[in-house]
């Protein structure tokens, strides 16, 4: 079935994407001085936002038409996982995103890279859950 093929494909490299900012970009980040740290998270997190929730409504809905097509109960579990980035993402990690967009690069300190690090611990969640995504859909395809 090539709709659950393609949501198994789409939620690994949104799993993929979500591990290389938490184990990659963010050490990285957290190299630089306050300043530069919170200047190139900001282009960053408007990219990496849109390449994300794209792929996260496209694997949704993949999910879903996989679902519909075959009846099979662990499609929709993916889907339903793998969308639950946008409303976590909206309510939880939006206030602190809010903050740091709103923060000058120049007026950075301490209390924006403690943002910085607080945002990535809420970013794993994000990870966590396209993981999850991909083995749910994984064991849908295997069935």
């Amino acid at each position: 079935m090539l709709a659950g093929q393609l949501a198994l494909i789409v939620a690994a490299i949104f799993a993929g994407a979500a591990v290389y900012i938490n184990a990659v970009e963010q050490p990285a980040r957290l190299g630089l001085d306050d300043l530069a740290a919170l200047a190139q998270w900001k282009p960053a997190y408007k990219r990496g936002f849109v390449m994300q929730a794209s792929l996260a409504i496209f694997g949704f809905l993949l999910g879903l038409l996989a679902w519909w097509q075959t009846g099979f109960w662990l499609w929709l579990a993916g889907a339903v996982v793998l969308v639950a980035n946008w409303p976590f993402t909206l309510i939880v990690i939006m206030p602190t995103n809010k903050i740091l967009m709103a923060t000058d690069p120049s007026q950075a300190g301490p209390e924006s890279r403690a943002l910085l690090i607080k945002w990535a611990g809420l970013h794993a969640v994000r990870t966590v859950l396209g993981f999850a995504a991909t083995v749910i859909f994984l064991l849908a395809s295997l069935r």
